[in-house]
């Protein structure tokens, strides 16, 4: 893809799964990466194999690390770092605060460093990887799903507020991937994302196709554009069906 040839790309929760695919494919294209993760010895790793550079530490304070090791030019940002954070309303707060720092914050933190080098470039390139939780919901999951909504809102202000000054945002929702997440996504992740379930590279493949044609929401799971649709259509028949589906976990045993 020519767009990113020579590219500066960072690639923050890169350790594995969605993170490491898209690192892999970036590099692939000819982007010079940079991989960050909490996990310093995976990332090294991965730097190895692509030819990036790894840097380590908590993905909303590295912007600046990683800019300079592309010699002070980032022209796309993934900002894939995640935590899936189950439970329901009556979650540790600890655990909320901890959803809403890593699913959102991360990403204004890096938009807030960014954000003004890339107007006065002229480009930029925002990747939010949320998930079809953001745009539906996820049983079991309140604070994931919260913040995952407010990840993709997010990422939909950035493209309205500065499309037309030349940033480009996109926002990966996938269902089911194969990674630790969804190992540790227990029953529920067993019932609703296991059955449908793609491999991380299927997810870089369908960000990629993303960016040669323009387009906000990349759905690895082209059946999420219908659920989407009609949740927006009768929401009320929605929500009765995820009742359903609530009622069909609980019944299993959740």
């Amino acid at each position: 893809m020519s767009t990113v040839q020579g590219a500066g790309v960072v690639v923050t929760g890169a350790g594995g799964g969605i993170g490491a695919a898209l690192a892999r494919r970036f590099a692939a294209e000819g982007a010079r990466v940079v991989v960050n993760d909490l996990d310093e010895d995976r990332i090294k790793t991965l730097a190895e194999e692509i030819g990036g550079t790894a840097v380590a530490g908590d993905a909303s304070q590295i912007v600046e690390a990683a800019r300079d090791a592309l010699d002070g030019t980032v022209d796309v940002y993934c900002a894939n770092a995640g935590l899936a954070s189950p439970g329901d309303v009556l979650a540790d707060e600890e655990v909320w605060a901890a959803a809403w720092d890593v699913n959102v914050m991360a990403h204004v933190r890096a938009a807030k460093v960014l954000v003004p080098d890339w107007l006065e470039r002229g480009s930029g390139r925002f990747v939010s990887t949320a998930s079809a939780a953001g745009l539906l919901t996820m049983i079991g999951a309140a604070p994931y799903s919260v913040t995952k909504h407010g990840a993709v809102a997010f990422a939909e202000w950035l493209s309205l507020t500065y499309g037309h000054r030349g940033i480009k945002v996109h926002a990966i929702c996938p269902q089911g991937v194969r990674t630790d997440m969804l190992t540790g996504a227990g029953s529920a992740g067993k019932l609703v994302l296991a059955p449908g379930a793609i491999e991380p590279e299927d997810v870089a493949e369908a960000l990629f196709d993303a960016m040669d044609k323009d387009r906000f929401l990349v759905l690895p799971h082209p059946e999420v554009a219908d659920y989407y649709g009609a949740r927006a259509e009768d929401t009320d028949r929605w929500l009765r069906g995820m009742n359903r589906l609530q009622r069909k976990w609980e019944e299993t045993g959740a």
